[in-house]
């Protein structure tokens, strides 16, 4: 049996494995469309285990699994040993010997590590708060779909350092890309993970100095889950870092903007745009099923 390989971060998979999974993603959402039988697992079983709410995740990883001809399980701690203080070491071993391929959205990015670790089966980081790679295949999908390759381009982060601005640092890493940051003081992504890829990555707390010629801009909530009582705060730090008509009027001809979602309109991101005609938001949330059903094929075709 080959080595297991597990897709924690984005810097799990080589720049080239990344692209070969972006092609392979747009092939299968081509034959989806096209009506193709894809039960090309048939028998197999992904473990979905949820410590944080979700609907893209839950919704893109079960009908994926169910498309390729296998079988998805919802776990959460209110059901399993793991609410009741199981140690993770001592489940990771239990679940991967039943399923052959796990998915994990949870608080601590050292809980899918560890999990990992002493699994059998490969894992996959459904979202942590420290990172979201999933999410960044979807983004950078529909970035191809609708503009062919990312290398060179600018991409502007507007909002929190958090998770998904964190994937973006690695995604500019992988992908080759400048990425510009836009936050307000005290909420700038890992200081180390910044320097580790100064050369493609810089910080800006000005929004619209950010958003100057940038090819693509990407935003997200300003309170994460799990920071819900710091809502005003963060409404007051982040009131001039919205994704809006004026924002975008700073940025490169044809530029495109995402979010993640859910969405909060008329906070980090204008209803004005939200509900635009020309948005790529949509695609970028159907995106998921297709890109996460790539990287599926891929860890399962890995251990033939």
């Amino acid at each position: 049996m080959p080595e297991t390989r597990h897709f924690l971060t984005l810097l799990d998979f080589s720049p080239a494995e990344l692209d070969q999974l972006i092609t392979r993603a747009i092939e299968l959402k081509r034959a989806h469309k096209a009506g193709a039988d894809q039960r090309t697992f048939p028998g197999k079983v992904l473990a979905m285990i949820f410590a944080k709410s979700s609907t893209r995740t839950r919704v893109s990883f079960e009908a994926g699994m169910a498309q390729l001809g296998g079988h998805a399980m919802f776990l959460s701690p209110q059901d399993t040993q793991l609410g009741r203080g199981e140690p993770i070491e001592d489940s990771a071993r239990v679940i991967s010997s039943m399923v052959d391929l796990v998915m994990i959205r949870t608080f601590g990015h050292d809980i899918v590590e560890r999990f990992a670790a002493h699994s059998s089966v490969p894992v996959i980081n459904g979202l942590t708060d420290d990172y979201h790679p999933c999410q960044l295949l979807a983004d950078i999908q529909t970035w191809v779909e609708h503009r062919g390759s990312i290398a060179g381009k600018s991409v502007c982060w507007v909002g929190d350092g958090n998770n998904m601005c964190q994937s973006y640092i690695n995604a500019a890493r992988q992908f080759d890309f400048e990425l510009r940051i836009a936050c307000p003081k005290g909420f700038e992504p890992n200081e180390r993970l910044v320097a580790a890829n100064a050369a493609r990555v810089r910080i800006e707390h000005d929004p619209l100095l950010a958003a100057a010629g940038a090819d693509l801009v990407v935003t997200d909530v300003w309170a994460s889950m799990g920071q819900e009582e710091e809502q005003l705060k963060r409404a007051r730090a982040f009131a001039r870092y919205q994704v809006n008509a004026e924002l975008m009027s700073r940025t490169a001809s044809g530029a495109l903007y995402m979010h993640c979602l859910p969405a909060h309109r008329g906070e980090e991101i204008s209803a004005e745009l939200m509900d635009a005609p020309a948005t790529v938001i949509w695609d970028e949330a159907e995106n998921r099923l297709h890109a996460q059903k790539a990287l599926m094929e891929t860890l399962l075709l890995a251990r033939r």
